[in-house]
């Protein structure tokens, strides 16, 4: 009996590695070119924010797991650091995770983010955006948010998305990428 556990746990684990795209890749994110959802949610004061509300400006939106982790932290301050950067041309930003409002409002003024924070308990922007599903940590698998910033044009289009974030050069590759730099 021992004999046919191990092998089937070793058969599960090679299953698990053959299909590690598809495990992680399930999600309905929104790609370059789509019209971006016409989200609403609630930052940490307790207001509305709606993408219509940003009609003719670039947004960059951008989902991070959990405030003041050390990954969202490197994150929220290079957005802060380079917001004057990113404001000078045109580029408004909102932040996005499932911390509660009282959470948020505790990261801002901790580390005296200019920016707002969606408050999306509910997930309902971060489901609309396909940036909720499987996730890998210490040999955990786990329903989480990924960590992807979307930049959406002054008509709502996604212009570009970033899956692979450097949370410490977060604003500089955003410049980068648009040619901005």
């Amino acid at each position: 009996m021992l004999v046919f556990s191990l092998f089937y746990v070793k058969q599960i684990n090679a299953e698990l590695l053959l299909h590690k795209n598809q495990l992680f890749c399930n999600m309905n994110k929104i790609n370059e070119g789509e019209q971006a959802p016409n989200f609403s949610g609630k930052d940490q004061n307790g207001k509305t924010i709606k993408l219509e509300d940003y009609a003719g400006k670039k947004v960059v939106l951008y989902f991070y797991p959990k405030d003041d982790t050390p990954g969202c932290t490197a994150e929220a301050c290079s957005l802060r650091d380079n917001y004057k950067s990113l404001t000078d041309q045109g580029i408004e930003i909102i932040g996005v995770s499932a911390d509660t409002e009282a959470k948020h409002q505790k990261f801002i003024d901790k580390y005296d983010l200019p920016f707002p924070l969606i408050a999306d308990t509910e997930k309902e922007v971060i489901e609309a955006f396909g940036v909720w599903g499987k996730k890998k940590f210490m040999g955990k698998i786990y329903d989480g948010i990924h960590r992807v910033t979307y930049v959406i044009d002054e008509k709502g289009v996604v212009i570009k998305r970033f899956d692979k974030v450097k949370t410490k050069a977060h604003a500089e590759q955003i410049l980068e990428a648009l040619n901005l730099n």
